[in-house]
């Protein structure tokens, strides 16, 4: 999810195509994910309008692809599940428990009741005929939203930036057991999905900024547009970029996968038949379910055909109690619309993901309310309904701190330290400077979705976001620490105090200057920056900041928080400034863990998961802050030229590049062995899927399917039953052109060459080759190193190097320790369109092991 990282998106799968959009949730191998540029001089500069790729930044092979107003393909039927791989056991018990619902059952489970109907944030209906609990459903990428007594953990772009697979796995697991709802994607989804929560991955696809991704939104944030924005993105970087950690979530058996909210190659990403149905559900062999983003829904029937197994919250618009489903899918599968199979389908993917997570085993029940902190509220709190105890204030946090304050310290990236500055020993006075260190005068939690601009940035703004249980500020640790060593301590936090933030600088030993950039979702507005960052620069003035403090202190410590890359030219090579440290979103032990790092309790290990550049052009692409028609189109030129790779194209020397970290030790490479397998040859899936699974006869007289008798309804609540008066404005027929072709086709379907299993061709995870190396610590201090492994796939249009491995040693002074890694068929291919499927081409193949994508002395040649 890569648009200049002017953006926290909310995504866990984005490619960050731009650095004013950075990616929320995974480590992705484009990244490195879920998750951000401009010019010193010019710190309000827009994008170029109206195009927002900059030049040398098109890729020639995705411009015939990318252009605006393009249109995608349409696929039907919509592929049905098929159980395959660890899912079968869960599709066993799923199709037995769905052969005994009923169609309003079965409706009443893929339709959300509505905006603040029920506690969670979308909640589906029940079957309590069979003991099916209504689902929840709650925003929970670094802590769950809307509850107290919870954790608050490191963004995703942190977690990233440790590169370490067991760290993703164990904090997706920690957040899995209390919240019941490439590469590090799949890590966080193998943990969440462990403690038996129903993982969602997001937001499916090619989502790259938050202008322009609603309509509505729009008009009261950019302007009006007719349509959402469109991302116009060609074959070959769909498959190499953005589709590929998608692929990771699916084989890592993901039960459920969002659509997004702005088009794809101008159709709604929730009924866009190409992406849900061929390359989601037929290509990848997904076998979960699609839900869509909460208004994100945009029709009835089309979007039930295109993919679509559940609608989220439930209501067109928040709060209306009107729904494209609910009684009208009802409706539609009566009069033929919609056939019985696909209700079917939708049904048995919900109940085996639950299955598969074992909720059949262990259900709680919903102990929170996502509408009132009080303990007694109202059940339907939209229409005041329901008045009883809400929540119980169900403390989960367990030993969640510990994991917490690893986590951000180990995501820390040490980008200079001079002479060794770094760690301190205990200075005789410290000088602490910059809002970014202290509280909110609010307090923690003091603007609601943290939406506003004040103290120290544990977490960007938004849905995402998450109720502090406490937040360490570094201030507060700071001087923990300065009382323990004896030191003195001085702080000025207000940004623009520059007469006595000089004043005290002159006195301090050392100068620790905290600043920040910040990004959120679109629906808030944050000093005029609508969810994406306006600019690459620090918030707050931070470089006049900077400047102000290292000119009274020789021995100056900048400490950046920030959802991605930040313009650092101004200070990078002032003498002054002897070390600088970015640390990302860390989350409630915000300050414990940076000053572990200054200190070195922790010794930081933590690599770059973006390019700092030294302009925002640089990055090659930006976002569309200007509607360039109608429906504004957003054209992926660039293709997979995206972060460091767009740098290498162009030889652009970055400030620091991806990948980079400095330690408090040094390590040294050598004995590369690249080993080859007896893999045997790449054969494409062939064959037809069995037929969709035969359905039970149901009624087709609109009367069966009305209220029950003496039902007392909740006001705008979504149900499946139909409204007797408006039984007749049906939404179609069994011969309605407005059908797509195909689109009720239950007959075996082909297997398409790159498919066959969950993930693609099974095939492409092959092992080719087996890697390894020796990571030698030739400091006096132990240290942790993340080797990378890069592959270059050798042709003219290839990136000089793509990250395909990696693995974070931990290494005794004066010891080694050996590197593994495999390199698999996918690993080597590349996107073939002429065929479909993936190929290895003739041109040679090069490994490459080492510190970052600039720093990479081992290499070997691929047979």
């Amino acid at each position: 999810m890569w648009r200049p990282y002017l953006t926290l998106p909310r995504s866990a799968a984005s490619a960050l195509r731009a650095p004013l959009q950075l990616l929320s949730l995974a480590l992705l191998p484009p990244l490195l994910l879920l998750v951000l540029v401009e010019h010193c001089g010019a710190q309000q500069t827009s994008s170029p309008f109206p195009d927002s790729t900059y030049p040398n930044a098109s890729d020639p092979r995705a411009v015939e692809g990318a252009r605006s107003n393009q249109t995608s393909p349409p696929f039907y039927p919509s592929p049905w599940g098929t159980g395959d791989a660890d899912w079968a056991e869960a599709y066993d018990k799923a199709r037995a428990f769905v052969a005994q619902m009923t169609l309003l059952e079965k409706v009443n489970i893929t339709t959300g009741v509505g905006w603040q109907q029920e506690r969670c944030v979308g909640q589906t209906g029940a079957v309590e005929r069979l003991g099916f609990r209504s689902l929840c459903l709650q925003d929970s990428p670094l802590g769950l939203r809307y509850t107290d007594y919870n954790s608050v953990f490191p963004a995703g772009i942190t977690v990233a930036a440790t590169f370490d697979r067991g760290l993703m796995y164990h904090r997706g697991y920690a957040m899995g057991a209390y919240v019941l709802t490439g590469i590090g994607m799949a890590e966080t989804i193998r943990g969440i999905q462990d403690a038996g929560v129903i993982a969602c991955a997001k937001h499916y696809i090619a989502n790259e900024q938050e202008h322009f991704r609603q309509k509505l939104e729009s008009l009261a944030f950019s302007g009006a547009v007719d349509e959402a924005l469109s991302s116009n993105v060609d074959d070959v970087t769909m498959h190499e970029l953005y589709l590929w950690p998608f692929a990771d979530a699916v084989r890592a058996g993901v039960g459920s996968i969002m659509c997004s909210y702005q088009q794809v190659n101008n159709s709604y990403g929730c009924q866009n038949s190409y992406t849900l149905n061929y390359l989601l559900k037929r290509e990848l062999g997904f076998q979960g379910f699609v839900l869509s983003d909460w208004q994100a829904q945009h029709a009835g029937v089309a979007t039930a055909l295109a993919g679509l197994d559940m609608s989220m919250p439930g209501d067109t618009f928040f709060g209306t109690g009107v729904s494209f489903w609910g009684e009208s899918l009802t409706l539609a599968v009566i009069n033929g619309s919609v056939p019985m199979w696909r209700v079917d389908d939708m049904a048995t993917r919900i109940v085996a993901a639950w299955y598969k997570v074992g909720r059949d085993r262990a259900t709680r029940p919903i102990n929170f309310s996502s509408w009132t902190s009080d303990t007694f509220g109202y059940e339907h709190f939209l229409v005041k309904g329901g008045y009883a105890q809400v929540n119980e204030h169900v403390d989960v946090r367990d030993e969640h701190a510990a994991l917490i304050r690893e986590i951000a310290a180990r995501g820390t990236v040490l980008l200079k330290n001079t002479n060794g500055t770094l760690p301190l020993k205990k200075p005789r006075s410290v000088g602490i400077f910059g809002s970014d260190a202290a509280e909110n005068p609010q307090g923690e939690n003091g603007c609601d979705d943290r939406g506003c601009d004040e103290g120290t940035l544990g977490q960007g703004w938004g849905s995402g976001t998450a109720n502090y249980p406490y937040l360490i500020t570094p201030l507060t640790a700071l001087q923990n620490q300065a009382v323990a060593d004896g030191s003195v301590v001085q702080a000025v936090t207000d940004d623009y105090a520059y007469a006595r933030a000089n004043a005290v600088a002159r006195q301090a030993s050392v100068a620790l200057v905290f600043v920040y950039a910040n990004s959120g979702e679109g629906y808030i507005s944050v000093e005029g920056n609508q969810g994406d960052r306006n600019n690459l620069t620090l918030w707050h003035d931070g470089d006049a900041l900077i400047r102000n403090v290292s000119s009274a202190c020789n021995n100056t410590v900048v400490v950046i928080h920030s959802v991605g890359p930040v313009l650092l030219d101004s200070f990078v090579n002032n003498p002054n400034v002897t070390a600088i440290v970015w640390a990302g979103l860390p989350g409630q032990e915000s300050g414990n863990s940076i000053t572990d790092v200054l200190y070195g309790r922790v010794n930081p290990g933590g690599k770059s998961p973006f390019t700092w550049g030294s302009t925002r052009q640089d990055y090659g692409t930006d976002l569309l802050y200007e509607s360039n028609g109608p429906v504004p189109q957003q054209d992926f030129t660039e293709g997979v030229f995206i972060d460091y790779r767009i740098f290498d194209k162009n030889n652009l020397k970055p400030v620091y590049e991806f990948g980079f970290g400095l330690s408090y030790t040094t390590f040294e490479y050598s004995d590369l062995v690249v080993t080859e397998t007896d893999a045997g040859p790449y054969v494409p899936a062939v064959g037809l899927t069995p037929p969709a699974p035969a359905t039970q006869n149901v009624s087709m007289d609109p009367g069966d399917y009305g209220f029950p008798a003496n039902f007392s309804a909740v006001p705008r609540y979504i149900y499946p039953y139909i409204n007797q008066t408006g039984a007749d404005d049906s939404p179609g027929s069994e011969d309605d052109p407005n059908i797509p072709e195909g689109g009720r086709d239950s007959s075996p379907q082909p297997i398409p060459p790159a498919g066959g299993a969950p993930g693609g061709n099974p095939q492409l995870y092959d092992v080719l080759y087996q890697v390894r190396a020796t990571i030698t610590n030739t400091g006096d201090v132990g240290g942790e190193e993340v080797p990378q492994l890069y592959i270059s796939h050798g042709g003219p249009d290839d990136p000089k190097v793509v990250l395909r491995n990696f693995q974070r040693l931990s290494i005794a002074p004066g010891s080694s320790a050996t590197f593994t890694a495999d390199i698999t068929r996918r690993d080597l291919s590349n996107w073939d369109t002429s065929q479909q499927n993936w190929a290895i081409s003739d041109y040679p193949k090069t490994v490459y092991v080492g510190g970052s994508s600039r720093d990479l002395p081992l290499s070997g040649q691929l047979a």
